[in-house]
């Protein structure tokens, strides 16, 4: 554990360093090229000063996660399945991105193209991660020695996971810091499980952690880069795989709790708009914005959402005595 602990570390540290290098680049060449940040009409007000700060800044996430894991994953297969499938989902929100921003197409990618291409990288992934024999048994989180097995499901749980992650990290990915921090901290408690379990992906998870805290020097309020879906929808990517890989797809309702609240406030909010005919459950959707207009600075949510992620990744460590026993 000594040695795997120390390729954590030592991947982290490249992570870090590669994006902090990479960001006083990269930042102003976007800039130069307008690939700005357009906020929402219907949304806060104080996001309007917003308007033209750079975005697709997950390019800088992609480039050192690559950079700190691809020292990890020669001898690896599951490493190399989790960076393929981070790298895709990049691939696909840098493609949302670039046709909003250059193109001037305000929806990006057409919704079946999306969906198209995510479901291609999830069939890549869960046939892969499907030729281990144990991988449909599943830790639960709290019960010592009890696996789920969902069997004959597997693959269409694996699309669920996957699909899910992305949507609750993209829809975190609204306020500076907020995803790029919620996501830091459920690494760490990922890289917690994969210590304990000695597995050889531990170092690309950590190389994921570095690159994000890089990430937030220039992300933290005030923004000077957004990741856009380029960095959303790889991030989701990122912990769906990982997780997954983990066979603990089950604690990401738990310490992944702020995606789950994300995603569960718009679909309540659509749902109840349609049903009542234009009434609202929130102020707006998703969550934090919700906060943002009852009052509370942009700071505070960012920071109380932190704390939760925090308090929720403790208890999760309660609840893998699964895994280390």
């Amino acid at each position: 554990m000594d040695t795997m602990l120390t390729s954590v570390v030592i991947a982290a540290l490249i992570g870090f360093a590669v994006n902090i290098f990479l960001c006083p680049i990269v930042i102003p060449i976007l800039r130069k090229i307008k690939f700005g940040q357009t906020p929402r009409d219907d949304g806060p007000k104080a996001h309007l000063k917003k308007t033209g700060t750079p975005t697709m800044g997950g390019i800088m996430i992609l480039l050192s996660f690559l950079a700190a894991s691809v020292f990890f994953i020669s001898e690896s297969r599951r490493s190399l399945l989790i960076v393929f499938v981070t790298l895709a989902f990049g691939f696909i929100g840098f493609l949302d991105d670039y046709i909003k921003v250059a193109k001037k197409r305000s929806l990006g990618l057409r919704a079946w193209q999306k969906f198209a291409l995510q479901i291609i990288v999830c069939g890549i992934f869960a046939y892969y991660l499907n030729q281990d024999g144990d991988s449909a048994a599943l830790y639960i989180p709290f019960l010592r020695g009890e696996f789920f097995n969902v069997g004959w499901i597997y693959i269409p749980f694996v699309f669920f996971v996957i699909l899910g992650a992305v949507n609750g990290v993209n829809f975190t990915d609204g306020l500076d810091g907020l995803a790029a921090g919620v996501t830091a901290l459920v690494a760490v408690f990922f890289v917690f499980i994969s210590l304990s379990l000695g597995s050889e992906i531990s170092p690309v998870i950590g190389a994921a952690f570095g690159a994000l805290l890089g990430f937030l020097l220039y992300n933290a309020h005030p923004a000077q880069v957004f990741m856009g879906d380029t960095g959303a929808l790889a991030l989701g990517g990122f912990i769906a795989s990982v997780a997954l890989t983990l066979r603990a797809p089950l604690f990401i309702p738990l310490v992944g709790i702020i995606y789950v609240a994300e995603v569960l406030s718009v679909i309540l909010q659509v749902g109840y708009f349609k049903i009542t005919r234009g009434k609202r459950i929130f102020k707006m959707a998703p969550l934090h914005h919700h906060f943002e207009l009852t009052g509370w600075p942009e700071t505070k949510v960012v920071t109380v959402f932190y704390i939760i992620t925090a308090i929720m990744c403790l208890i999760g460590f309660l609840g893998i005595r699964t895994i280390l026993i």
